[in-house]
């Protein structure tokens, strides 16, 4: 599937919340019986979840032992190790046909294990005591996890590289490269960690994917028979997982997606675009029915996103098909002279575009060579997909302005100039002597999160640590900009950041509501193409001090509410942090040379396989190209893809009809939909393997209607330990085959071929098009 609902992307791919994203009326929608809150009540203990608090105190433990210490040398060991283990499985993921993250809940798994093995076979007397402490506990389980899951995200910056070196045949710098990622990745943290009060603290802000983490915790460190069942369900669940993944990842592929259309016409294009998905680029997988966990929870875990969500999710889907197929046979754009998905450029004619050839020594476009070679072409698909991302991003202010307005506005309350001032008055620059203790007066404010109201015993990491590393990460950034020619001037870093600035608000809030992070990379490239028009490399700069900075600051938030869930002392969750992410973007630029070492070809291709692919490269490098060298000829009024910038201004106005019909005609529960979602959604297709999205939506609904509805009691103790499970058994297996059978150190060793390892063609056995 293309993004998992969890990146949308980007992705992946939302709220948690069973509020619209915040409606006056929800406590009387839950009294008159919506279809998410209505139960068979068993007894007196099932009471469905109805929103965040409830979640948030129901599903894991509020409360916290002082006593358990995060400090400890086996938590730095483990985290180091596993940041390690994590910052190479991410990269390998880059490189994956399929946008796949690497599970929270794999991390802490290997931790777990890890370490009661060290707690059980190292002594404690003498200076072993040091090294084993005591007993395994919570707190250094979500320090590794934390440490681990910051090294364990392929860098942005990386893919910078590898776009430089796959179609520049550029080779920078490895001090200059390294540098570029500590900056990147840094910037959106220091971002983040300012915004804290707006997007971590309030009880709204639940970052549903998070939760089966901790119910997994729970479940791990907490005694009673309750806990001892949830481990058990835990296991059982891990190993058949574990065990099954052999068989669709390797021995059975068919097993990705089977689609009885395929096999019945194996050799009709039409049913390959629309049925076939098993392999990268292959078709929309419509009604295909997938068995690889690796793909159905490839960006986000189903049993975690909310029914609202989901069915705004599942509208967009529809809608994308339709819409594909229309463009595509309506031979829109000149569709069915390119291939059906597709991320790269191409030819009138249809073959790939050589950019080199428009471009001079400095690598910006040449009039002359431009007129010579003429303007490249996107496949259709893939426009819907820049329309309808600029759609559902210009929404997402409009839906947030119209229902979240008192939010919004109380997230510049720290702009007043009496906040200004006594922050200044507080701020030291000897930031390390700062004992960020926090106001105890925090605990009356209701909307806080209760699991936040018992951190405030620990003393914060104050807004300096944030500020230091945000400004020393702007430092870093400008010198690397002009250490490694890259086009862009210092006013247009600065436009990038505060660019960023902006969209962490806004879809950092979306995120954390909903659990979807949309991909606004297509939107910020926009912007840098028009400020910078001829100058590709400039683009892929901006887009990496824009977008990924955005991404940085959503995943230390994430990380930051784990901490508050786990009752982490916000100072080991800041260590943590800092920690993996320097260390595990050292990890991902030696693992990205390896791969292009190995699979450049492979990398390079339209479709790639069903092991390797260059997609994420070659959407990047295609889009710094269009909008970066050739925005005003492409994208401005006029151009062959005025409608695409359009869609922006268009999407500012989407969510206004649905909140005057709900305003009027409450009863008609407009305000049940995302429009966000659905706008985005519907470009959701346009890459990557399809054939998961029925399995994804089908277990999403059990889970998250009818076991919820249905069970509440069983939904709260086994969802999230069970969908934990899945994940983590999966990973285990995929990155062990990953090393074994499919050549991430070297060459693969595919299954021999037979009907369920179709090795020759698509696994489905649709048809194969070029």
């Amino acid at each position: 599937m293309a993004s998992a609902p969890g990146d949308l992307v980007e992705k992946q791919s939302s709220t948690p919340s069973e509020k619209a994203l915040s409606t006056s009326d929800e406590k009387s929608f839950y009294a008159k019986g919506d279809v998410e809150s209505a139960t068979q009540e068993v007894d007196s203990v099932d009471v469905v979840l109805q929103d965040e608090r409830d979640i948030a105190t129901n599903v894991i433990s509020v409360e916290d032992d002082p006593s358990l210490n995060p400090w400890t040398f086996r938590s730095f060991f483990i985290g180091i190790g596993l940041s390690a283990f994590g910052g190479v499985l991410a990269e390998i993921y880059y490189f994956k046909p399929q946008t796949v993250l690497v599970s929270l809940m794999f991390i802490a798994i290997i931790a777990y294990v890890i370490g009661i093995f060290m707690e059980t076979f190292i002594p404690r007397r003498g200076w072993f005591r040091y090294l084993n402490p005591g007993p395994f506990n919570k707190k250094e389980n979500a320090f590794i996890v934390i440490m681990a899951s910051a090294a364990a995200n392929s860098a942005l910056g990386t893919e910078v590289l590898a776009v430089q070196r796959l179609y520049y045949n550029i080779t920078p710098n490895a001090g200059a490269s390294i540098f570029l990622l500590f900056s990147s990745q840094l910037l959106g943290y220091g971002i983040g960690g300012l915004m804290r009060p707006v997007l971590l603290y309030p009880s709204k802000m639940l970052y549903p994917i998070v939760l089966p983490l901790l119910s997994m915790f729970d479940a791990l460190f907490k005694g009673g028979s309750s806990a001892q069942r949830k481990l058990k369900i835990f296991y059982i669940v891990f190993g058949v997982i574990f065990i099954w993944e052999m068989f669709p990842e390797w021995i059975f592929p068919l097993l990705t997606g089977f689609s009885i259309f395929c096999l019945a016409a194996p050799n009709n294009p039409a049913f390959s675009r629309l049925f076939g998905g098993t392999n990268g680029n292959e078709g929309l997988g419509l009604l295909s029915i997938c068995f690889d966990w690796q793909y159905i929870s490839g960006g986000v875990n189903p049993m975690t996103i909310p029914l609202k969500a989901q069915v705004s999710n599942f509208i967009g889907y529809i809608l994308c098909m339709v819409v594909f197929m229309a463009v595509y046979y309506k031979n829109i754009w000149k569709a069915q002279d390119f291939p059906f998905l597709s991320q790269l450029l191409f030819n009138e004619d249809g073959s790939q575009y050589n950019q080199s050839l428009i471009l001079n020594s400095n690598y910006e476009v040449d009039p002359a060579l431009l007129a010579q070679q003429g303007l490249p072409y996107y496949s259709s698909t893939w426009v819907i997909s820049l329309l309808t991302t600029n759609l559902g991003m210009a929404a997402t202010f409009t839906h947030l302005l119209l229902w979240n307005s008192a939010d919004m506005k109380a997230s510049w309350s720290w702009c007043t100039k009496d906040n200004i001032k006594a922050w200044w008055s507080t701020f030291s620059w000897k930031f390390w002597q700062n004992d960020g203790m926090r106001n105890q007066e925090d605990i009356n404010n209701q909307d806080l999160d209760p699991h936040y109201v018992e951190m405030l015993k620990y003393p914060d990491a104050p807004n300096s640590w944030y500020f230091v590393t945000f400004i020393i990460s702007v430092i870093i950034a400008l010198v690397v900009i002009y250490k490694t020619n890259s086009t862009l001037p210092w006013w247009g870093f600065v436009v990038a950041v505060i660019l960023s600035v902006i969209s962490i608000l806004f879809f950092g809030a979306l995120y954390a509501i909903t659990g979807l992070a949309f991909i606004i990379q297509p939107f910020v490239q926009m912007i840098g193409g028009f400020l910078h028009p001829g100058k590709p490399m400039a683009n892929m700069y901006f887009v990496l001090y824009s977008y990924n900075t955005v991404s940085q600051a959503q995943l230390l938030l994430r990380d930051l509410k784990i901490a508050q869930y786990a009752k982490l002392p916000p100072r080991a969750a800041f260590t943590a942090q800092i920690i993996g992410t320097l260390f595990g973007a050292v990890l991902n630029f030696v693992l990205m040379n390896s791969i292009i070492d190995n699979q450049r070809e492979i990398l390079l291709s339209v479709q790639g396989t069903n092991i390797w692919s260059g997609q994420q490269p070659q959407q990047y490098n295609s889009q710094a190209v269009a909008w970066g060298g050739l925005s005003h000829q492409l994208f401005a009024t006029g151009g062959r893809y005025e409608w695409v910038p359009y869609a922006y201004v268009i999407g500012l106005f989407v969510p206004i009809p649905f909140w005057v019909v709900h305003r009027y005609f409450p009863k008609l529960r407009m305000d049940y939909l995302y429009t966000p979602v659905i706008c985005y959604y519907i470009g959701w297709l346009c890459v990557g393997i399809n054939s998961s999205i029925l399995s994804y939506f089908a277990i999403a609904f059990v889970s998250q209607w009818w076991l919820r509805t249905r069970y509440p009691r069983w939904f709260a103790k086994y969802n999230y330990i069970v969908g934990a499970a899945l994940d983590g058994g999966t990973q285990v297996m995929v990155f062990i085959l990953s090393f074994a059978v499919q050549g991430a150190a070297g060459s693969s060793h595919l299954f021999p071929q037979w009907w369920g390892a179709n090795q020759a063609g698509n696994y489905d056995h649709c048809a194969y098009l070029n």
